[in-house]
């Protein structure tokens, strides 16, 4: 995707690339034409560091990766609206309702999700999230003055809305916070490096990148001692309870995606993989026996890359090659 046509998608285009199944168009406008903010500006972020609190009024539909105080206030109708949060690898996403009009009785909602989801498929999955899939929505008129701060536990976080009447509305301040041992993480650029960590825990933990990436495996330890299985009916790291797993595909959720390759074995050197998917991640599984790590790096294709995908392909779409 060149860089141009990035600068150009505003956050409705958010869901339009859902409903294609093109995810990777992520990189989304967070302001109107006047407010030239640029979703995943890092100047941006330099500038806003060391000033006074960020205010902005806030559209139905929206993305937002900087702190700050955002201000919703129908002028009609509005009842399909959705806002994403998205922070660094190592942030927690803290929502703080600081005033809330709306009319429950009358139809309206506000509810807070912890994860992202679009066209029916969530960030983390069902199989990787702490909570189950009813515990992650958080109603404002079932909870009121009882939940007026919530707290992700990952990096994104989203809310659903929907107000009847003109001139209702909320406004709520979005705060980051340090999280020492990051598991679900959605990247908001396409090259990038990471370190997950995984101390004596049984829990599933993905890093979705949602660009079409070569990613480059430096380091993994397991736990018990070269080997990357490209993924074969009767082959891979079934019946080990700690492996790396390379999942691609078109859509947001991991549990819904093509497997490509497993790393089952600890090693040191470098394992690198081309994948060609709107979507690419990387989970690790861990029984909680062990301290598990792994690190690697990623970019995104060139289009000379994307155009030659002749070497080991599974799909069209996606394919792996190492």
């Amino acid at each position: 995707m060149a860089s141009a046509f990035r600068l150009q998608c505003h956050c409705i285009l958010i869901f339009l690339a859902a409903l294609k199944g093109e995810t990777r168009y992520l990189e989304a406008r967070g302001a109107g034409e006047d407010e030239p903010f640029l979703l995943l500006s890092a100047d941006l972020k330099r500038e806003l560091s060391g000033r006074q609190l960020y205010h902005r009024a806030l559209r139905c539909i929206d993305m937002l990766s900087v702190e700050g105080q955002f201000t919703f206030t129908a002028e009609q109708p509005q009842l399909h609206c959705a806002a994403f949060f998205i922070g660094d690898p190592e942030e927690l996403i803290t929502i703080d309702y600081d005033f809330v009009h709306i009319d429950c009785q009358g139809g309206d909602f506000l509810k807070v999700f912890d994860g992202w989801i679009l066209k029916g498929e969530k960030f983390p999955s069902s199989l990787d999230h702490p909570l189950p899939t009813s515990e992650r929505y958080i109603d404002f008129c079932d909870s009121g003055n009882i939940r007026r701060s919530i707290r992700s536990s990952q990096n994104v976080a989203m809310i659903f809305f929907r107000i009847h009447e003109p001139g209702n509305g909320f406004t709520f301040t979005i705060k980051k916070n340090a999280n020492l041992f990051p598991c679900n993480v959605i990247s908001q650029t396409p090259t990038g490096r990471f370190t997950m960590v995984i101390p004596h825990q049984h829990r599933n933990c993905s890093f979705s990148i949602i660009y079409p990436v070569v990613i480059k495996i430096s380091d993994l330890i397991l736990g018990h001692l070269n080997s990357l299985h490209l993924k074969k009916p009767s082959t891979g790291c079934a019946g080990v309870g700690d492996f790396v797993e390379l999942l691609g595909g078109t859509g947001l959720d991991p549990s819904k995606m093509f497997p490509l390759a497993d790393l089952c074995q600890s090693f040191h050197g470098s394992a690198q993989m081309k994948i060609g998917c709107d979507n690419t991640v990387l989970r690790m599984v861990s029984s909680g026996k062990h301290i598990n790590r792994v690190s690697f790096e990623y970019h995104q294709l060139d289009q000379y890359e994307l155009e030659n995908r002749k070497e080991n392909s599974i799909e069209e779409f996606c394919f792996p090659s190492i």
